[in-house]
C-alpha cells in the first residue's frame, strides 16, 4: 500500500509555470510539494530551450561581429568555429544555473522530488520515483507541465533532430554544413541565424506564407527579406517525407504543385511545441497533450482548485509569461482561492532573436485595425536616423507604435531590429498600464540609445 501525504499545494512540474508559485507559497506559510522529471528549476527552458540557445546564438554573434571589423576600421581574420568548445560553454552556462538552483530548493521548506506527478482524481495525486510511489492530498494543485516539441507526422520524422537534441546538457548532434530546417516559427529562424553565424549554409521549409506566424504582418515580411541574403528559405513549402542515404538527408516537398527535394547533411524539426499534459489529465475529463482551458484567473474550468500556468494552457507559450502565470496562480491560492489576481494575455511581450530581432506586444496593426477601424493611429521611427543605430551600422530597422486615435492610449508595439529584444519591456509596461502616447512622449530616455526612438515616434502622434 502506498505511503500518503497530505499538503496545502501539489506542483507538478518546476519550470517557469511551476516553481515562482512554489516559492511563493512556501514563504507564505504553504505547504508545498513540488515534482519534477529533470529533478531541478528550469524545466525545458533551461534543459534544451531559451537559455541554451541563447548561449549558442551569443557565441555565434560573437564570430559574426568579425564580417562587421571593416565598418569600425578593424581588420582581422573571422575566428573558426569549435562546435564541441561552444557546446561545452553551453553546458557551463546551464550547470551554473542548476547549481544556483539547487540552492534555492535546499535554502526553502519545499519537499522536491525528482519524478512525475499522476493524476489519480480531483484531490489527490501519485508521487512516482526512481525510489518509491506514493499518494499526495492536496488542498490545491498546479499542473505546470509545460511543453515539448511537435514533430510532423510524415516518413522518415525519425531521422530529424529537434531542440531537445541540439541544445541538451551534453549534446552530441555534430554541427552541420548543409541543415535543413523543417518549420519557420522562432524556433526554426533562431537556429537558422545562429547556424550562419557560425558558419553553415541551412535552409528553411515553411508551410505557410509567412516566416514566424502570428507576428505582426510587416515584421514577418521584413525578417523574411533580411534573413534571405543568409539562408536559403522556401515559403509554401508542404513537407511530406525525410530521406537517409549514408551521411546525406533528402527532404522531399512540395510547392505550388510540384514535387522538390532538398539535400543537406542534418535535418532539424522546427515544427512548434505540443502541451504536456500530466499522466492522469483524463480522470478530470480533459483530453491528453491538448491545452487546458483555463480562465484569466489560471483556474481550469469547473476545478477552480486546480490551476495550470504556462505552456500546458496554449495561451502564452514563453518562459517569462509562465513565469507571470505562475505568480499569478500563486496570489490566487494564497488568497484561499479567491481571484484577486488576473492575467493580462495582451501585455506579454515577444522576442525573436534572429539577427535582425523582433520584439513586439499588445494588438498587431492587423488586429488593431479590426477592433478599432479608423480610429486605428500608427506612427514608425525608423533606424535609419538614430544615432545609436548609425553608430552600430544597423540602420535597417524601425519601431512601430498604435494608438487608438480617441484616447491616445497605446495599443500595440512593433520592433524589427537591433536591440529589439531589450526595447519591448517598457512598450510592455505602458501596454500592461493603459499608458498614452503623452506618457511616452514626456519620459527622457538616454541617449544615443535606440529607446529615444520610443519617444520620438510617440512625439509625432502626440507633441
Amino acid at each position: 500500500m502506498a505511503t500518503e501525504l497530505s499538503v496545502d499545494v501539489a506542483i507538478l512540474g518546476a519550470g517557469g509555470g511551476g516553481y515562482p508559485a512554489a516559492f511563493f507559497l512556501d514563504k507564505s506559510g504553504f505547504k508545498v510539494l513540488m515534482v519534477d522529471p529533470i529533478g531541478n528549476l528550469g524545466g525545458n527552458c533551461l534543459a534544451e530551450g531559451c537559455v541554451p540557445s541563447k548561449a549558442v546564438r551569443e557565441a555565434s554573434l560573437v564570430r559574426a561581429t568579425a564580417k562587421k571589423y571593416p565598418f569600425f576600421g578593424l581588420s582581422g581574420t573571422v575566428p573558426q568555429a569549435d562546435w564541441k568548445a561552444i557546446l561545452a560553454y553551453k553546458d557551463k552556462v546551464q550547470n551554473t544555473r542548476y547549481a544556483l538552483h539547487k540552492e534555492e530548493i535546499n535554502r526553502s521548506n519545499i519537499l522536491f522530488y525528482k519524478g512525475i506527478g499522476k493524476i489519480v482524481d480531483e484531490k489527490k495525486i501519485e508521487v512516482i520515483t526512481d525510489k518509491e510511489n506514493f499518494l499526495v492530498f492536496f488542498k490545491f494543485l498546479i499542473i505546470a507541465t509545460g511543453s515539448r516539441p511537435h514533430s510532423l507526422p510524415i516518413a522518415g520524422s525519425d531521422l530529424a533532430v529537434n531542440s531537445h537534441d541540439l541544445f541538451k546538457l551534453n549534446a552530441t548532434v555534430p554541427f552541420p554544413s548543409k541543415p535543413i530546417i523543417i518549420g519557420g516559427g522562432y524556433i526554426g529562424v533562431e537556429v537558422a541565424s545562429m547556424l550562419e553565424n557560425l558558419g553553415a549554409k541551412p535552409s528553411i521549409l515553411e508551410t505557410t506564407e509567412l516566416l514566424v506566424g502570428g507576428l505582426d504582418r510587416e515584421l514577418s515580411l521584413f525578417l523574411a527579406e533580411k534573413l534571405k541574403t543568409r539562408i536559403h528559405i522556401e515559403l509554401g513549402a508542404q513537407v511530406e517525407s525525410i530521406e537517409k542515404d549514408r551521411d546525406k538527408f533528402k527532404v522531399v516537398y512540395q510547392k505550388n504543385n510540384q514535387g522538390h527535394t532538398l539535400e543537406g547533411d542534418l535535418v532539424i524539426m522546427a515544427t512548434g511545441r505540443e502541451c504536456l499534459t500530466p499522466e492522469g489529465i483524463e480522470k478530470l475529463g480533459f483530453p491528453s497533450s491538448k491545452p487546458l482551458p483555463v480562465t484569466s484567473f489560471l483556474q481550469l474550468y469547473d476545478f477552480p482548485h486546480i490551476y495550470a500556468p504556462g505552456d500546458v494552457n496554449g495561451k502564452s507559450m514563453l518562459f517569462h509569461s509562465a513565469v507571470l502565470q505562475s505568480i499569478i496562480a500563486a496570489h490566487n491560492i494564497a488568497a484561499g482561492g479567491q481571484p484577486v489576481s488576473r492575467m493580462d494575455w495582451k501585455s506579454v511581450p515577444y522576442t525573436v532573436f534572429t539577427e535582425p530581432e523582433l520584439a513586439g506586444v499588445g494588438l498587431t496593426e492587423e488586429e488593431a485595425l479590426h477592433l478599432y477601424g479608423q480610429h486605428v493611429e500608427i506612427v514608425k521611427y525608423d533606424y535609419a536616423v538614430d544615432s545609436r543605430a548609425e553608430i552600430l551600422g544597423e540602420t535597417e530597422g524601425f519601431i512601430k507604435l498604435l494608438f487608438d486615435g480617441e484616447n491616445k492610449r497605446l495599443l500595440g508595439a512593433h520592433i524589427a531590429g537591433v536591440e529589439a529584444s531589450q526595447l519591448i519591456a517598457p512598450l510592455a509596461l505602458a501596454i500592461r498600464e493603459g499608458l498614452d502616447a503623452e506618457a511616452l512622449a514626456h519620459v527622457a530616455f538616454p541617449h544615443p540609445m535606440i529607446s529615444e526612438g520610443i519617444n520620438k515616434a510617440a512625439r509625432t502622434f502626440s507633441p
